[in-house]
């Protein structure tokens, strides 16, 4: 069983070998998943009164957390897991990748700022590689798979005629990967996983595979970043 406080400091330890973690930090290696530039959908959610949510799966849930935490027009972003039974929703089960469950991140948003397909545009572009099957950088197994858990209808079919349009432009060299299906449960993350990308920036794992999502985010989405985070510790209680 891996630490699941060091778990993936320590895949990256091993991978630099002997190069230093603080030199690995801020080395100029590119990214695990580098952004794509897509075009947004040709069809939309119209804009609706209240706070609107969708779970969104795509890798380490530290990255995504992150990237939406700096989306203007979101209101809340936790890290946590779906897809499997409340009774293992816990990162050591999780970690096994036997639970069912995907890291996720329970996005809460304001359409009348920014719509559900602005959102899932970033999450195509900048959060993750949609066309990886059951990983994302240096993260293997079923619960760093790439999934959207919807909570409407209007929701499900707006994802899946993006993705059959992403498909048919052929944006990404491969098919894209992403399940889409409704949200049956989001349980939240251990608090230590929460706000991690904010609270750890010269971790290696965030400063190599999550940092440069954010930067991303501000250079291809700049009407849509905000440099401030909304943060759990904010927005809980």
């Amino acid at each position: 069983m891996r630490n699941p406080s060091f778990s993936r400091l320590s895949l990256l330890a091993a991978a630099v070998g002997a190069v230093s973690l603080a030199a690995f930090a801020l080395s100029p290696l590119r990214a695990a998943e580098d952004a794509v530039v897509i075009p947004p959908p040709a069809a939309d959610i119209p804009a609706s009164d209240g706070i609107q949510t969708v779970v969104l799966a795509g890798g380490c849930f530290w990255g995504v957390q992150g990237v939406f935490q700096h989306t203007a027009g979101v209101v809340s972003a936790v890290s946590g897991y779906s897809g499997g039974s409340p009774m293992n929703a816990k990162y050591e089960l999780v970690s096994t990748g036997t639970t069912g469950h995907a890291e996720s991140v329970q996005v809460k948003y304001d359409p009348n700022k920014i719509s559900y397909g602005k959102i899932l545009q970033i999450f195509f572009s900048v959060v993750h590689d949609p066309t990886q099957l059951n990983r994302q950088g240096p993260d293997s197994g079923t619960q760093y798979r790439s999934a959207i858990f919807t909570t409407s209808d209007a929701q499900k079919k707006a994802a899946e005629t993006y993705i059959a349009q992403l498909d048919a432009a052929k944006v990404y060299p491969k098919p894209i990967v992403t399940k889409v299906g409704a949200l049956q449960g989001f349980y939240p993350a251990e608090s230590y996983h929460q706000d991690y990308l904010t609270l750890h920036p010269t971790q290696p794992y965030i400063a190599y595979n999550d940092l440069p999502k954010v930067e991303n985010l501000k250079r291809l989405f700049a009407g849509n970043y905000q440099e401030k985070p909304v943060l759990v510790r904010s927005v809980s209680n």
